[in-house]
């Protein structure tokens, strides 16, 4: 019995030590809880695989992507329109604002941008770079998204 008092003490000592440590929340979870204080409408829904959906009036879909292997975070929204809304487009910027720490006039003028060169010249699946941000906007028949992301690298 007394051979084994070390390891008990040692295991005590180990349990005790993470027992007591505060329980921390995601870094994707503090994101999506600024952008529901910080836009107005935001709700947020189920976690799954990497992802937090959120939902908004202005838009048929909307997600934050958390950290990966390749990207920092991700940014998706869906336009219930073809053309995307002033008020879709204004969401957007704003989340991606907050999330990758960038000055909303910005972020706005990327998601324009990117918005503007869907089309006839262009073909209906684009992608640019504004501010270290990379940028996907596809337009279908029915609705239009975008998907803003930032390499790991950076």
């Amino acid at each position: 019995m007394l051979s084994r008092l070390p390891y008990l003490i040692a295991t005590a000592a180990i349990a005790s030590t993470f027992a007591a440590s505060p329980a921390r929340a995601d870094r994707c979870d503090d994101l999506a809880k600024q952008l529901k204080a910080q836009i107005d409408g935001i709700s947020v829904g189920k976690t799954a695989a990497n992802m937090i959906y959120l939902s908004h009036p202005a838009a048929k879909a909307l997600r934050l992507g958390c950290p990966s292997r390749t990207v920092k975070n991700e940014v998706y929204g869906q336009a219930p329109a073809r053309k995307p809304s002033p008020e879709f487009q204004d969401l957007i910027a704003s989340a991606a604002a907050i999330v990758f720490t960038i000055p909303k006039p910005d972020t706005l003028r990327g998601v324009k941008r990117c918005f503007g060169r869907v089309g006839i010249l262009r073909g209906n699946d684009i992608k640019t770079r504004f501010r270290r941000l990379n940028m996907r906007c596809i337009r279908t028949k029915t609705d239009a998204s975008i998907s803003i992301t930032r390499d790991s690298s950076e």
